[in-house]
């Protein structure tokens, strides 16, 4: 199995169970919403706890109780935000045997929710802390791309069972389908150049990574 399957079956939620999901639910939904904004507004370096406890309206002594430090504060909301977006993003009808519909809306649904300018932000503010805090890097890439790429290769995997792919590890085609269709966008926009894409030009990136994807994994006569 390939290691990025492997890292999203370890690190998929575990279900809380009823009094864990009251424990937490109103208040810590409360504070991540609060320390949100707080990031995005002032970036992992320029936060601080008695800023988000302001923002999130609770005192520093509640916040304290929920999250012992501004670094667990952060790795929680990553996680959070990063499986949340590719339970939504990765719903993949295994037996619509149409797969090129399906991908094609898969890739334009991603490109159109990475592209957005508060999702950079977080992709940058995380890449600006990895350095000092791999543990945060890591977790970023385990709960979002390796939880995205682990959902798609499932799909591929049913794929290739019926014969509508030709694939030899699912995982790595996942990974080269994600990243052909953000090819060209991703790059420039992490550096500030120009304005997100256009409707027009996310149609165009995921024609192409469909032509290429298909070109190297579809099924074999």
């Amino acid at each position: 199995m390939s290691d990025l399957k492997d890292i999203a079956r370890v690190t998929a939620p575990s279900a809380p169970s009823s009094t864990e999901e009251g424990a937490e639910s109103a208040k810590r939904r409360q504070i991540l919403e609060g320390a949100r904004q707080v990031f995005l507004a002032s970036g992992f370096d320029g936060a601080s706890m008695g800023e988000i406890a302001k923002t999130a309206g609770v005192s520093k002594g509640t916040l304290y109780v929920y999250f012992d430090s501004k670094e667990s504060l952060f790795e929680a909301l990553t996680i959070e935000e990063k499986r949340g977006l590719a339970e939504v993003l990765f719903k993949l009808d295994a037996d619509d045997p149409d797969v090129r519909a399906v991908l094609t809306k898969l890739g334009q649904t991603y490109i159109g929710r990475f592209s957005k300018p508060e999702h950079i932000s977080s992709i940058r503010m995380v890449i600006g802390v990895a350095e000092k805090f791999p543990r945060l890097g890591q977790a970023f890439y385990e709960a979002g791309p390796c939880q995205g790429i682990a959902r798609l290769a499932a799909y591929l995997d049913q794929q290739n069972e019926a014969g509508r792919l030709a694939i030899a590890d699912t995982a790595v085609a996942a990974q080269h389908f994600l990243d052909l269709c953000q090819s060209g966008i991703l790059r420039r926009l992490l550096f500030s150049v120009g304005e997100p894409p256009t409707a027009d030009e996310i149609k165009r990136n995921v024609e192409n990574a469909i032509s290429v994807f298909f070109a190297a994994y579809g099924p074999k006569a």
